[in-house]
C-alpha cells in the first residue's frame, strides 16, 4: 500500500452525550450513527468505494477520495446527515445530536489508518470546546459543521447546491497546538449561538435593520423598552409637555423623573428669539443632556465697563 500522501477531505464526527449511555443504549447509538452518515452519502452521490471510514468509538472518521468534490460534502452531504437525523429522533426522549468537522489537505494512508495534518485538524475542530459550547447553546438542535478556515473560502463561500455560507459564522479555536479559526453552522438557524469569548464573527449587514438581525445567540434580537410614561402621580398616561423656555413656565408640569434626571427640553417660540447664545427664527425644540443644559445664573452677572448705568431719569435712577 502506498503511503504517498493525497489531498482528501476529511470529516470527523462524534456523537454528543455518549458518554452518559449505558452499553445497549451506545449500541443502538452507533447503529444509527452509521445510518446517519450512510443516509449522507446516498444524498451526495458517493459511492463506498471512495470512502475510508475509521470507527472511534462514539464517531467516525471519513477520508474521501481525491476526486470527490468537497462541495458534495459542505452541500447534499450534509443535508442528507441532517434529514436523517431529524427521521431518527422521530418519538427519542433524548435525540442523537452530532458534531461534523471538515477540513482538506494532504492525507497519508498505511495499514493503521489516516495521518497528516488535514486529520489533526479536522478531529480538533469537532472535540473543540468552541463546538461543544455551540451545541450546549444550540438547544435540542441535531447537528453542528464546523469547517476549516481555508475550507469555508476556498468550498463553502462559493456557494451551490445545499451550501449556505451566509448562515455561518466565525469563532476562535484554540485546542492544544492549535489555534486557529473555524466557521460554524447549524442548520435550520440563521446564525450558530456562539460562545461570546469565542465570536469573531463579522458585523452584521448594515442593510438589515438593528432589531431585525439575529445575535449570536440565536435569538433576535429587540430594542430596548422605551422609558416608562406617566402622569408623574402615580397613574397611567402619557408624559406631560415639557415647560415652555429654559426656566419652564407657571401652570406646566414639569417632565417626569426618568427624563429630568437624564435630559433637558428647550423650547423657543416666536422669531430672533435668543436661546443659549444662538438666535432663532421660528418655533425650535430641543433635547439635550441634562449636564450640557444651560444653568440659570444665580445672581444678576456684573455689568460690563460699557454697560454701567448711567444718572438719567430712568427709575431707580439707573434706566436709560
Amino acid at each position: 500500500m502506498s503511503t504517498e500522501a493525497l489531498h482528501r477531505l476529511v470529516v470527523n464526527g462524534d456523537v454528543c452525550g455518549s458518554g452518559r449511555l449505558g452499553l445497549r443504549a451506545k449500541l443502538r447509538m452507533r447503529e444509527a450513527m452509521y445510518d446517519v452518515f450512510d443516509a449522507g452519502f446516498t444524498a451526495a452521490g458517493v459511492t463506498e468505494r471512495n470512502v475510508h471510514m475509521e470507527d472511534r468509538g462514539d464517531g467516525v472518521l471519513v477520508a474521501l477520495a481525491p476526486d470527490v468534490p468537497s462541495a458534495q460534502l459542505v452541500g447534499p452531504w450534509l443535508e442528507g446527515v441532517y434529514q436523517k437525523l431529524r427521521q431518527v429522533n422521530e418519538g427519542r426522549a433524548e435525540p442523537l445530536r452530532m458534531r461534523v468537522a471538515m477540513h482538506a489537505g494532504p492525507v497519508a494512508r498505511d495499514t493503521r489508518g489516516l495521518a497528516g495534518r488535514a486529520v489533526d485538524l479536522a478531529c480538533r475542530l469537532c472535540d473543540s470546546d468552541t463546538a461543544r459550547g455551540v451545541m450546549q447553546l444550540a438547544g435540542r438542535a441535531p447537528l453542528l459543521c464546523v469547517v476549516s478556515d481555508a475550507l469555508y473560502h476556498d468550498v463553502v463561500a462559493e456557494g451551490g447546491a445545499c451550501i449556505e455560507p451566509e448562515h455561518y459564522r466565525r469563532a476562535r479555536v484554540s485546542e492544544k497546538e492549535t489555534d486557529t479559526e473555524a466557521w460554524f453552522h447549524v442548520p435550520r438557524l440563521p446564525f450558530p449561538p456562539l460562545p461570546a469569548r469565542t465570536s469573531h464573527e463579522a458585523p452584521p449587514s448594515p442593510a438589515v435593520p438593528a432589531r431585525d438581525r439575529p445575535c449570536a445567540t440565536g435569538v433576535r434580537a429587540v430594542q430596548d423598552p422605551p422609558p416608562e410614561q406617566g402622569g408623574g402621580t402615580g397613574q397611567g398616561g402619557t408624559a406631560p409637555p415639557p415647560a415652555s423656555g429654559p426656566g419652564g413656565a407657571a401652570g406646566t408640569a414639569p417632565a417626569p423623573a426618568a427624563y429630568t434626571s437624564k435630559y433637558h427640553f428647550g423650547h423657543i417660540g416666536g422669531g430672533n428669539q435668543v436661546y443659549d447664545g444662538n438666535t432663532f427664527h421660528g418655533d425650535f425644540t430641543g433635547i439635550g443632556r441634562a449636564d450640557d443644559a444651560p444653568k440659570p445664573p444665580s445672581d444678576p452677572p456684573e455689568p460690563a465697563a460699557d454697560d454701567a448705568p448711567q444718572t438719567g431719569s430712568g427709575p431707580e435712577g439707573g434706566g436709560r
